[in-house]
């Protein structure tokens, strides 16, 4: 999907992704344990790429990381700011992240990537890399699989949106080719009655 396509699609359900999402961590103790890990080892702002109405953001700024929010969807922006209000958001598109070169400690893009073919990862990992200062960690999660899934409405909510599942290994080479060689790899099955029911993966890269 495009950008402008990506964005219409959140921007009917953004009030709705955030009523069902925004504490959607309360019930997940392994990513809040992956994102206690990453933000034990970052240094420097961190920006949660693809934030959604801000949770992971959120959270993140409970474990005193400095962080900002960054999503396409203007829409979804003002969801974060509203639930958030002493933490930046932007509106900004991950394959022409608004930052300078090597400017950040740390990058959290959790299922940022949903709506990206595997064989079009490339881009956004390559400004994961401009972006990113030496040493800078990436915490990428993802759902596991080969298939894409078009949805028409969320919640009761209509829209159009793509969904596409990614083969690990396959992120992991995409990663090591961007300069972000995985120094963590997790997996683990869904949550029963809590998320879509899909094996999800988790990643720790940095910087070279």
């Amino acid at each position: 999907m495009n950008p402008t396509d990506i964005a219409a699609g959140y921007a009917t359900i953004a009030p709705a992704y955030a009523a069902e999402l925004l504490r959607e961590l309360d019930g997940k103790p392994l990513d809040r344990g992956f994102l206690d890990a990453f933000a034990a080892s970052t240094t420097g702002r961190i920006v949660d790429v693809g934030c959604g109405p801000g949770q992971i953001a959120a959270y993140l700024a409970t474990r005193g990381a400095a962080v900002e929010g960054l999503d396409l969807s203007p829409e979804m922006i003002a969801e974060a700011r509203r639930a958030q209000p002493a933490i930046p958001f932007t509106v900004g598109d991950m394959c022409a992240l608004p930052y300078p070169d090597a400017s950040l400690g740390g990058i959290a893009a959790f299922y940022a990537i949903v709506h990206l073919p595997t064989a079009a990862l490339g881009a956004p990992l390559r400004e994961f890399h401009r972006v990113l200062a030496p040493g800078g960690l990436l915490a990428l999660a993802f759902h596991i699989g080969e298939t894409a899934v078009h949805v028409d409405e969320m919640w009761g909510v209509p829209t159009s949106l793509d969904f596409h599942f990614h083969p690990t290994d396959a992120v992991v080479a995409a990663l090591a080719d961007a300069g972000l060689p995985v120094e963590a790899r997790l997996e683990r099955e869904p949550y029963p009655g809590a998320e879509h029911p899909s094996r999800r993966a988790y990643l720790l890269a940095r910087r070279r």
